[in-house]
């Protein structure tokens, strides 16, 4: 009990004692959980939507492959991309590993699953009966894609709270790909590990308060968000 209020005097001391390589860390963290998910949104949401309203050849082998994805171990994540950037990779030419964007490459493909799997669910759930009424109104392909993404808002949001979750906790992968650079690469997570691994344990613990903290004020404004969706 001792060492979990020192840990969390010490993340009060951080915060306001104007740390800079705190601030430093907590907005790279946030940079790339943020960009991740955004990117991770604007294709999954599209691709997911699509293999929960059509039906085609190879579709449920591919629903396999997007499943089994989001089980993927972010180190498995973190080794494909190493091997994508890494100088004789077919990005190599580009150096962006152990950069933020190599961090934000594997960080998508870890929650790229989660947002398109659970959107195909909220779309495969839509009643047959209201998509024929929508058709009999005249809509076009479009506007019945944009009636059913209104309809669809509150589990969509669900999804991509899903996938914050767990690229803001993500490590494995952010230490391989990043290599957790003093004032380049390393976010709260990596910074976790390597206090931990010091034996510096009353700031892993102030590190880990301030990552929870940033985790739950965005979770509660993408919660606020959806219910407010939900009763608009």
């Amino acid at each position: 009990m001792e060492l979990l209020i020192d840990g969390l005097k010490k993340a009060f001391e951080m915060i306001f004692s104007g740390n800079q390589e705190i601030y430093s860390i907590t907005l790279l963290t946030l940079r790339v959980s943020l960009c991740s998910i955004l990117i991770s949104t604007l294709l999954g949401l599209p691709l997911g939507m699509f293999l929960g309203l059509t039906r085609f050849k190879g579709r449920r082998l591919l629903l396999v492959f997007v499943n089994i994805g989001m089980g993927l171990p972010p180190v498995v994540a973190g080794l494909w991309i190493t091997m994508l950037l890494w100088r004789s990779g077919p990005l190599g030419h580009l150096s962006l590993l152990y950069t933020p964007t190599a961090i934000v490459m594997a960080q998508i493909l870890v929650s790229l699953p989660i947002v398109t799997s659970l959107t195909c669910i909220a779309f495969q759930q839509i009643n047959d009966k209201m998509l024929l009424q929508i058709k009999a109104l005249g809509a076009t392909k479009l506007q019945t894609w944009m009636i059913l993404l209104n309809q669809s808002k509150i589990a969509i949001m669900a999804a991509i709270m899903a996938g914050f979750g767990r690229v803001i906790a993500e490590v494995g992968a952010a230490m391989m790909v990043g290599g957790n650079i003093q004032g380049e690469t390393r976010i709260l997570t990596t910074s976790i590990v390597m206090e931990v691994s010091k034996g510096n344990f009353d700031i892993a613990l102030a590190l880990s308060f301030i990552l929870i903290s940033v985790a739950l004020m965005i979770t509660a404004a993408l919660t606020f968000l959806q219910q407010r969706q939900g009763i608009s």
